[in-house]
C-alpha cells in the first residue's frame, strides 16, 4: 500500500489519535471505504494514498448508498465519541465539545453551534447582532422543535466535498469528525460545499435509507453547525450564511 504522510507540530494532544480513531469506527461500518491508516503519533498520520479519478453518476450513486450504511451503523448516543476512543474531538483544527446527549436539539446547540459563535465574533466574521439571531435559532433548537425518533447516526462529522475523494473503486472519506448525530447533518454538509452530482447521491441514499419528510427544509437548521465553523475562522461571508440559516430555523419553528 503506498501511502503518504500528515504532519501538524504541536499538534493538540489526541489530534491525529483521534482522526484515526474516527478513520476505523466509520470503517467498521461497512459502509463507504476510508482511507486505511499505517500508522499514528501524536504529531503525525500515515494514510493510504488515494489514487483520485473523475467523480461519476454511477460512484456518486454507489457513495449515497454506502453512506446510508455507514450512518445505519449508529452511534451510542448524540455526541458519542467513536467506540473505543475517550480523547478529545476535533473538526479541522478546532476542538469540539464531547458529551453525550439522548436529546439530539440540546446536543446540536450545546456543542455543535453555540461554541464556535463567539470566536466568530471576536474574529469580526459575525456581528452581535447575528450572534443573537443564530442564538435565538438555538434557544429553539436546544427544546427539542427539530428533535425525532430518528437513532444516533454514525456520522463522518466534517462531510464537505474535499473530504470525498473519488478512486477507481467508489469514494473514499478522509479528515472525520466522527460522531454520534443526525443523519441529515452529513447530507446538509455535502450540499453545503458542492459535492459532485449532488442528486444521484441523495436520490441513492433515499433509495436505501427514506429520508423523513420535510429533509430538504431542514437543510439550513443542519447548516448551522459547519456555518457556524467557518464563520470562526473562515471569513465575513459566512457569518452572514449563519445567520441566514439560523433565520430559516426560526422561520420552521414559526
Amino acid at each position: 500500500m503506498r501511502t503518504i504522510v500528515k504532519r501538524r507540530d504541536g499538534a493538540p494532544d489526541g489530534f491525529f489519535p483521534a482522526e484515526a480513531a474516527g478513520l476505523a469506527w466509520l470503517a467498521a461500518a461497512g459502509g463507504v471505504r476510508t482511507a486505511a491508516v499505517a500508522g499514528v503519533g501524536e504529531d503525525w498520520i500515515e494514510l493510504e494514498r488515494v489514487d483520485e479519478v473523475r467523480a461519476s453518476r454511477a460512484a456518486a450513486s454507489g457513495f449515497g448508498a454506502a453512506l446510508a450504511r455507514t450512518h445505519a451503523a449508529g452511534a451510542a448516543a448524540f455526541g458519542a465519541r467513536p467506540d473505543g476512543w475517550h480523547g478529545p474531538l476535533f473538526i479541522g483544527r478546532r476542538e469540539m465539545p464531547a458529551a453525550d446527549d439522548r436529546s439530539w436539539g440540546a446536543f446540536y446547540a450545546r456543542d455543535r453551534v453555540r461554541p464556535f459563535l463567539p470566536i466568530a465574533v471576536e474574529a469580526g466574521f459575525l456581528t452581535a447582532g447575528e450572534a443573537s439571531v443564530v442564538e435565538r435559532a438555538c434557544e429553539v433548537v436546544e427544546v427539542g422543535a427539530f428533535d425525532d425518533d430518528e437513532p444516533p447516526a454514525r456520522l463522518h462529522g466534517d462531510l464537505w466535498t474535499g473530504n470525498v475523494l473519488w478512486s477507481d473503486g467508489g469514494a473514499v472519506l478522509i479528515d472525520p469528525a466522527a460522531h454520534g448525530g443526525h443523519r441529515e447533518t452529513d447530507l446538509a454538509m455535502l450540499a453545503l460545499f458542492g459535492c459532485p452530482f449532488l442528486d444521484d447521491v441523495l436520490a441513492a441514499y433515499d433509495r436505501a435509507a427514506p429520508l423523513r419528510e420535510g429533509w430538504r427544509d431542514r437543510v439550513p437548521l443542519h447548516q448551522l453547525h459547519p456555518l457556524a465553523v467557518h464563520a470562526a475562522g473562515h471569513g465575513r461571508g459566512y457569518g452572514v450564511a449563519l445567520a441566514e440559516a439560523a433565520e430559516s430555523v426560526l422561520g420552521l419553528a414559526s
